[in-house]
């Protein structure tokens, strides 16, 4: 496969709502990642349980080789249609990318899916026909590198009704809004972000709608290794930190011990920067080679910290920014994050000779710790993360 297909999601609940009337479910196979966003009929209580049964039936039936007709039928004959307004217990969109480079799209009754290609618009040819009662627009197409399919319920297009605008936010306001802020490896969170939070203030932070942005970037794969702490036998130093500099793409090293070694054996020069941007984060190095070089457990627990405020569905804006400080915690979170699809650790075992006091078990097995903590949220986000211990 040629490509990543980086996928997120955020919602806002209506206010004076605990619970979102919209639900997401990503699901990713072998063979595909399918992701549907479904909007329950009305808010609260009742419109989550009608967007979550609707987004679980869909997702699983998809994804396990199903068909839309299928799908569609099995939400007809379980759930139930609104006897006072005879509408639909929940509209929902469909998009199912393939391994392949092709790709499907279903949509009922939710707001148009956004197509960028390099940046413009690009629209999709649409087919109408009737499943179980139900007009179901399908797409079907190929996708590339550098597409974007932004879905959104109708919280989105809505937002600002009655507040700072007459009409609401109209599609082709968001439309432009995501050409003109999006750059080039952008992940799908922040493009999330950023959109869901501009709906926010339109709202005047009082949303008059459950609004959710789900926003499926069709990446480069882009490979990093993360190297963190030297191998528990030193007679093996030379062997893996050679066979690390051979790896392809960014590489990092965490660990003022481990970058010593590294420097040395690839007989390059190590430079600290005293810059202190954050005081509660050691300085960087810098070596010839090597894009990151961060000191260890310190800085590991703040980009833990970081990445857990960035991928909560609590976060705020301020959590965007923190990934773009200088400090060593801030630039791996967001190498990590954002600049990076295929992630690979490489941990050592050593004893730290920084640490030969009877709290050293602690040490490692909380340099441990904190590494396989920050790969689960890394694999929750959809990376493909490996490890390897030395």
């Amino acid at each position: 496969m040629g490509f990543y297909i980086d996928a997120a999601f955020e919602s806002l609940s209506k206010k004076n709502e605990e619970l979102c009337g919209d639900k997401v479910e990503i699901i990713r196979n072998d063979n595909s990642v399918v992701v549907v966003l479904a909007d329950g009929l009305g808010s609260g209580v009742k419109a989550n349980i009608l967007a979550t049964l609707t987004a679980k039936i869909i997702g699983t039936m998809m994804a396990n080789g199903s068909n839309i007709d299928e799908a569609v039928e099995t939400i007809a004959e379980t759930l139930p249609v609104c006897h006072e307004r005879g509408i639909a217990y929940s509209t929902f969109s469909i998009l199912q990318i393939f391994n392949s480079g092709e790709g499907y799209l279903a949509e009922f009754d939710n707001p148009t899916v956004f197509r960028l290609r390099k940046r413009k618009p690009c629209k999709l040819d649409t087919t109408v026909r009737d499943i179980n009662g139900k007009t179901i627009k399908e797409s079907r197409f190929t996708v590339a590198p550098e597409d974007i399919f932004i879905m959104a319920s109708d919280g989105v297009i809505h937002a600002g009704i009655g507040q700072t605008l007459n009409l609401g936010w109209q599609w082709e306001n968001v439309s432009e809004y995501i050409q003109r802020t999006y750059k080039e490896d952008m992940s799908a969170k922040t493009i999330t972000k950023l959109l869901l939070s501009v709906c926010d203030n339109l709202y005047a932070n009082e949303p008059g709608d459950d609004t959710t942005v789900v926003t499926v970037n069709i990446r480069k794969p882009v490979k990093l290794s993360v190297m963190v702490g030297p191998p528990a036998d030193a007679e093996q130093d030379r062997s893996i930190i050679l066979d690390f500099a051979a790896l392809p793409g960014k590489k990092v090293v965490c660990g003022g011990t481990t970058s010593q070694i590294v420097a040395r054996v690839l007989e390059r020069k190590i430079r600290t920067n005293f810059d202190y941007y954050n005081p509660s984060v050691p300085p960087t190095a810098e070596i010839e080679g090597i894009d990151l070089s961060t000191e260890g457990i310190l800085t590991l627990q703040k980009t833990l910290e970081y990445i857990k405020a960035f991928e909560s569905s609590e976060s705020n804006m301020q959590d965007f920014l923190n990934l773009s400080k200088k400090d060593g915690a801030s630039r791996l979170a967001k190498i990590l994050l954002e600049e990076s699809t295929n992630i690979h650790f490489i941990v050592g075992r050593a004893m730290n000779p920084a640490h030969q006091n009877p709290e050293f078990p602690l040490n490692l097995g909380l340099k441990l710790k904190l590494v396989e903590e920050i790969v689960i949220y890394l694999r929750k986000s959809g990376k493909q993360v490996s490890l390897e211990y030395h």
